[in-house]
Parts: structure tokens; C-alpha cells; sequence
């Protein structure tokens, strides 16, 4: 097995994952997810190794996929926000089927910055500094947008109860 093969195998489920959550959209996730990967394998050798190639990918979907929206120009269809929820915390709740599906929507319909930095913490299990580099910003600014994201989030939640 070769590298790029490797690469793949290993991280074709996270960029998928990724643009998935973005898109909410499986056909766009998939070719997405598939340029992706030839954009990376286009310009591997300019990976310089500053970054773990996870983050390095993630940049590269997130670009790819605002291109898509630019040449698409596609409107985010705004989902409905769910109903009554509690007061656990989101990452807990994730893992119920069904909460999942409700934090989902309200994640989608978050500004665009704060559901991509939930999405890469939360889904991605990236760290601030791997956040913040994607983003050309600090460790500490991931961390202050993640927690406002949050707080957008159970405030959309208990709005519905």
C-alpha cells in the first residue's frame, strides 16, 4: 500500500464526515470529498508537514466546498429548530440517534464560523491550535468561538422547549 493510499484509507471518513456536516448534502459530500482528495494529491508535494495532514485536508474540503457554494451559488437551507430538548451537555447528547439529528439542524443553521469550528471540534476531534491554524487564527480564538457556538446552541435548545 502506498502512502497516498494510506492517507486515504485513514482519512476519507473524517473529510466525508466533515463536509457532510457542512453540506447536509450526500451527493456533494461524496464529490467533495473525492476532489479533495485529488487537490491533495495534486499539491502533496507542497505540503510543507507545519500541520498534521488531517488539518491540512480539513483546509482543503472546507475550501473546496465554499468554491462549490460560490459556483453553485447555493443558498444554506435553513432547518427547522428542534424541539424540546434538556439540559445535558451537547457532546453527550450527540450520541443519541435522535438528539443527534436535532443538534445537527441547529448546528447547520449556525453562521457559517461557528458551525465550522463545532463541526472540526466536535466531529473532526481537532484541537484549538489545529482549529486555529485552518482558520489563520489563534489556539485561544477557536477556543472563544467553540464556546460561543455552544452557548448559541443551548440557548436554540432551550428557546424549544
Amino acid at each position: 500500500m502506498t502512502g497516498l493510499e494510506e492517507i486515504y484509507k485513514r482519512y476519507f471518513k473524517d473529510v466525508y464526515l466533515f463536509v457532510y456536516s457542512l453540506s447536509k448534502n450526500r451527493h456533494v459530500a461524496e464529490d467533495i470529498t473525492s476532489e479533495t482528495f485529488l487537490k491533495a494529491i495534486d499539491a502533496l508535494d507542497s505540503f510543507e508537514g507545519k500541520s498534521d495532514i488531517k488539518v491540512w485536508l480539513f483546509q482543503i474540503a472546507k475550501n473546496s466546498y465554499y468554491s462549490y457554494l460560490r459556483k453553485n451559488k447555493h443558498v444554506v437551507n435553513r432547518q427547522e429548530i428542534p424541539e424540546e430538548t434538556d439540559d445535558t451537555s451537547i457532546e453527550k447528547k450527540v450520541l443519541d440517534k435522535e438528539e443527534s439529528m436535532r443538534i445537527h439542524k441547529i448546528i447547520h443553521a449556525l453562521p457559517d464560523t461557528y458551525k465550522e469550528v463545532v463541526t472540526l471540534r466536535m466531529f473532526g476531534e481537532l484541537s484549538y491550535k489545529d482549529i486555529g491554524e485552518i482558520f489563520g487564527k489563534t489556539d485561544n480564538w477557536a477556543c472563544v468561538t467553540f464556546y460561543r457556538a455552544r452557548k448559541k446552541i443551548n440557548e436554540k435548545m432551550r428557546e424549544n422547549k
